[in-house]
């Protein structure tokens, strides 16, 4: 499947426009996300219509707990990642290459199918980075409105304006992962920046879509809590102070097993700060 989103160059080399890494591709190579390929000049995605994971899961676990709290959805993910987070929890899919790892074949009809034969009232687009695969999430996503179903998005939120206008319209509900509020931490921990995860956060609430975010406070590392308190200024000062505001334990994961798990006293501390700062709903997470 051909990438939507791409520019060739002199010399039969690629950049990527889906995401601020723009990657530089030479043919037979992929980009930070190993499932965009360069193949004699074309950029394709290995990952369209192959899910390596599908599962029925209750809304709450995406998490969302103000979008049809008590339903179910269809769950759905490709291998691949655009960041590279040493804590990662899916590490095995979304670090993988698609090659070393097994997969569904499934159109976008297919998709949807599947979901109204489970009679799930929607599917989501989770577990590795869907906006990795976008072309996949927003065909089937299209697919999904027409049958009366809705669309949920996971994501850390790392893409470029153009491709997410495209997604935007299909799109009912999403968590984006806030994953601190510095920019060093970001580049340290997951091989990207601040600055457009937080556009994406405005521009999908803009649209009209249901956003839910969640941080991961991991010791040591982001939960020094002045920088929460940033945090939660900047949520109510964009207007974001009704989307509920998730604060998740972190475990010991994947490159950061020598972290120990996050104190309770630390997340009901970031609990009693949001709240001060005017966030309405805060909800503690992995506790």
């Amino acid at each position: 499947m051909e990438c939507r989103y791409y520019q060739t160059l002199e010399g039969g080399a690629v950049v990527c426009q889906l995401c601020p890494h723009h990657c530089r591709i030479v043919d037979g190579k992929t980009g930070i996300c190993r499932s965009r390929r360069n193949q004699n000049g074309v950029l394709v995605s290995e990952v369209y219509a192959k899910p390596c994971s599908l599962a029925i899961d209750p809304v709450e676990k995406k998490p969302l707990y103000h979008f049809h709290p008590g339903t179910t959805c269809l769950s759905l993910a490709c291998t691949g990642c655009n960041f590279r987070c040493q804590n990662c929890q899916n590490h095995e899919i979304s670090q993988a290459r698609p090659s070393d790892v097994g997969h569904y074949d499934l159109t976008p009809l297919q998709v949807v199918q599947l979901c109204l034969e489970h009679h799930c009232p929607g599917i989501a687009y989770t577990y590795t980075e869907p906006l990795t695969y976008i072309e996949y999430v927003t065909d089937t996503a299209r697919l999904a409105h027409e049958s009366g179903l809705w669309n949920i998005l996971v994501s850390a939120g790392y893409v470029c304006q153009e491709p997410l206008n495209d997604l935007l319209p299909y799109l009912d509900a999403a968590n984006i992962d806030l994953k601190s509020f510095s920019d060093d931490i970001y580049q340290r921990v997951s091989g990207g920046h601040l600055q457009p995860v937080l556009d994406t956060i405005l521009a999908i609430h803009d649209a009209g879509v249901w956003v839910e975010l969640t941080n991961l406070i991991i010791p040591g590392v982001n939960d020094d809590l002045q920088m929460i308190r940033q945090m939660c200024r900047w949520i109510v000062d964009n207007g974001l102070a009704g989307q509920p505001l998730h604060l998740s334990r972190f475990f010991p994961h994947f490159k950061m097993q020598d972290v120990p798990p996050t104190p309770i006293h630390t997340l009901r501390e970031a609990q009693q700060i949001a709240l001060e700062e005017g966030v309405k709903h805060v909800y503690l997470g992995n506790v």
